[in-house]
């Protein structure tokens, strides 16, 4: 039997002995547990319908029912009470619309003979009783299984029970909601039936019964011949036979349980350029290209990302990255004053990083800033960061990798955050006080920050007075002498704070690997997990035992058999997106691409200061914010830093960027300047092998291929203008995804 048919066959027989109904005959239908999980089931109150901020044709729900008391409200006494029929339940009209008997915008929900019907037409002939406080709830939710390897095209029957706080539990299955995160590897069915399709690699599963969520997580390995399965695990073996470092054999581990083998490692003039664009956003020179290549010490990839930590490049070019991060923005104010803020708080950023100042103190400064720009630069975190959401959303983002927004409103559809979460960490910062700075400023500058006697905040729905709350953990015990912002830093920073390490180290892994461990970035949460838990778990506790040393993280994270590894695919590994079986190329930062153009073509970009310009030579990587107008830098995703999300930098590409770099006066003035490379080109008397290899050094990082030489050489000989014969050759080279892209 087909193994597509076998498994279709099991999946009936399972749906078979599953329960149809979670409800008795007997049983009473409660709003909250019964009614409002059908509501959420059937898409009543969804973003899209019902459940959006407006309604939908005078009919509004709360999102995803998370207000039962208001939702019981809309359906039973709003519009005249006329949705509910208590003398002919069937002809209510929450059920004629459902079953589109009467016209309904949504369409067709449910039939008649569904469960789901059922229970609504249920509820309203017992007398559509109200919610009460002493109603049981829904304490939380398990899924069974929690987690399988599955084949391609297999199917997984979910089994999805509910725990109620009277102790009685039951089968929710049918009435859960239910979401895959990786809809090209698997699809789930409305009734929790999980169809594996035909590509490799790791899922989850969301379910939804009423607040609670739960999570299935599972691998579809790479389906393979027996003969190749073994040299998978030959080569496998091998590697772990080698590798010593756990968080490889955490990688092994991963690869052994989808079939994967990794790339083979990358050459040493690849992986000294990658190195260099990641640490310090430079490109190598050719001398520093040549030297590596002949290190034949066994410890010289180790050697060159010291050194590589220890130029002024790498603080520039991860100060770049936090400013993103922090907001550090001189633009869309009402003044011009600015500049001194963001050069400032930019400045302390690099020293910081420069002297390996410790990660939970670095952020410790930043969150507890007091005083003003001049004595404190961190100070200038406030100035863009200063309203009730900027506080939150900021923080949770920036420091520990929850996007928490939408629970401003309402309780967070894809996560366990409350209206009470978001409002208690706001309530951190209510005594935050501003005074002083420039009058004539929509954003004051150089304003003192201080922490005031008062300050409150007021749950918007309950009007209850929040206590300072960290976030998914205790109220802070402060008098009017405390700064909560303090005791925040101090739970924020501590060993077993479950967010702070872990936010920070897969940040760092998406910036060597071109993707986090927990993708995107920023937004962990039980229904986006980790793709490799344990390898997150296991750099979190490294980076906390090492006393939170950034550079000693960046030591393990670039020392790894996976960033070292060929960014070209295998037979094996040629679908993998997710457990850095291969090095995943990514585009160079605008600011890194500006100055990578600079620096082979030897002539500096002149950066506008406002007023004046700043001192020639200046890289885009040092730039102290964003308010400096250079088109190339914003047509390449430079971001405008009005939020702490890293998904505002743009590495897409766009029709706008070929233009650029077809019509670019600033690259046309690097390779038409007469000081420039371009120029020496033009004038040397070296030999037009000896030219092309130095440009391919130069520019790659590496010796150009004897084709590439060849067609290279013909193309400069074919031309009777050598300058304009090497601008052009030039010109290709920058246009070329080898040089905007690392490898």
């Amino acid at each position: 039997m087909h193994h597509r048919t076998l498994s279709w066959c099991i999946t009936c027989t399972l749906l078979l002995v599953l329960p149809n109904s979670t409800l008795g005959s007997d049983a009473p239908v409660r709003f909250t547990t019964d009614v409002v999980p059908v509501l959420t089931k059937l898409g009543c109150n969804s973003g899209g319908c019902h459940g959006k901020a407006t309604g939908q044709n005078g009919f509004k729900l709360s999102l995803l029912g998370f207000e039962p008391e208001l939702d019981y409200r809309a359906i039973v006494k709003e519009g005249r009470g006329r949705r509910i029929s208590l003398a002919a339940p069937d002809r209510s009209l929450l059920l004629v619309k459902a079953t589109n008997e009467t016209p309904h915008g949504g369409g067709r929900r449910t039939d008649i003979d569904s469960e789901e019907y059922e229970v609504l037409r249920r509820w309203i002939a017992t007398g559509v009783v109200a919610p009460s406080p002493n109603d049981p709830i829904v304490e939380r939710i398990e899924v069974f299984p929690g987690e399988k390897v599955l084949g391609n095209e297999a199917t997984q029957v979910l089994r999805v029970t509910a725990f109620l706080s009277d102790g009685t539990s039951r089968d929710v299955t049918r009435q859960a909601v239910y979401e895959t995160n990786e809809p090209e590897i698997a699809a789930v069915e409305s009734d929790g039936i999980v169809q594996t399709l035909d590509k490799p690699g790791l899922f989850s599963v969301m379910l939804r019964y009423g607040a609670q969520i739960a999570t299935f997580h599972a691998a579809v390995p790479l389906q393979m011949t027996d003969q190749q399965r073994g040299r998978v695990s030959t080569k496998l073996d091998d590697l772990e036979g080698r590798l010593e470092s756990p968080f490889d054999r955490l990688l092994i581990r991963q690869w052994r349980r989808l079939g994967i083998t990794p790339s083979e490692p990358a050459d040493d003039a690849t992986f000294v350029r990658r190195a260099s664009l990641d640490i310090c956003g430079t490109l190598p020179t050719r001398e520093e290209v040549e030297a590596y290549v002949a290190d034949k010490r066994a410890e010289k990839r180790s050697k060159l990302i010291d050194r590589l930590l220890e130029r002024p490049e790498y603080a520039s070019y991860f100060t770049l990255k936090w400013a993103d991060i922090l907001q550090n923005r001189g633009s869309g104010y009402s003044t011009s004053k600015q500049r001194p803020g963001t050069a400032l708080f930019a400045g302390w950023i690099r020293d910081s990083l420069a002297a390996n100042k410790p990660y939970n103190r670095f952020v410790s400064e930043i969150i507890t800033a007091s005083g003003n720009q001049n004595e404190n630069p961190p100070t200038v975190w406030y100035r863009q960061v200063r309203t009730q959401p900027d506080y939150v959303e900021s923080v949770a983002q920036a420091f520990l990798g929850v996007r928490i927004q939408c629970a401003q409103c309402h309780h967070h559809p894809f996560d366990r955050w409350s209206q009470a979460d978001y409002y208690g960490l706001a309530a951190v910062f209510a005594r935050v006080g501003r005074k002083g700075g420039f009058a004539d400023a929509e954003v004051p500058t150089n304003e003192v920050i201080y922490v005031k006697d008062k300050g409150q905040v007021i749950h918007p729905r309950n009007g209850k007075l929040m206590q300072p709350k960290a976030l998914g953990g205790p109220e802070f015990d402060v008098s009017r002498f405390d700064d909560p912002r303090r005791k925040l830093a101090r739970w924020m920073t501590a060993s077993d704070n479950p967010f702070f390490a872990r936010t920070f180290v897969n940040r760092m892994w998406a910036h060597f690997h071109g993707r986090g461990i927990i993708h995107p970035m920023d937004d962990a949460r039980d229904s986006n997990p980790p793709t490799n838990p344990e390898l997150l778990d296991a750099l979190s506790a490294e980076f906390i035992a090492s006393g939170y040393d950034i550079k000693h993280l960046i030591r393990v994270i670039c020392g790894s058999y996976s960033y070292g590894l060929e960014a070209g695919p295998n037979e094996f590994n040629r679908e993998d997106t997710q457990t850095f079986a291969r090095f995943y190329a990514k585009r160079l930062p605008a600011e890194v691409l500006l100055d990578g153009i600079s620096q082979v073509l030897d002539v500096p970009t002149k950066f506008a200061g406002g007023p004046g310009e700043f001192e020639l030579g200046t890289r885009a990587i040092d730039l102290p914010d964003e308010n400096v107008p250079v088109s190339f830098l914003d047509v390449f995703g430079r971001p405008a830093r009005t939020s702490a999300c890293e998904c505002e930098r743009v590495d897409a590409p766009s029709l706008a960027q070929a233009l650029t770099l077809i019509n670019s006066p600033e690259i046309q003035r690097k390779l038409t300047d007469d000081s420039g490379y371009a120029a020496r080109l033009a004038s040397n008397e070296l030999a037009h092998v000896d030219n092309v290899k130095d440009i391919f050094l130069r520019l790659l990082g590496r010796e150009p291929s004897s084709e590439e030489a060849k067609t290279a050489i013909d193309f400069l000989n074919s031309e009777e203008d050598r300058g304009d014969a090497y601008r052009s050759l030039l010109w290709s080279l920058l246009a070329t995804n080898e040089f905007m892209f690392n490898k």
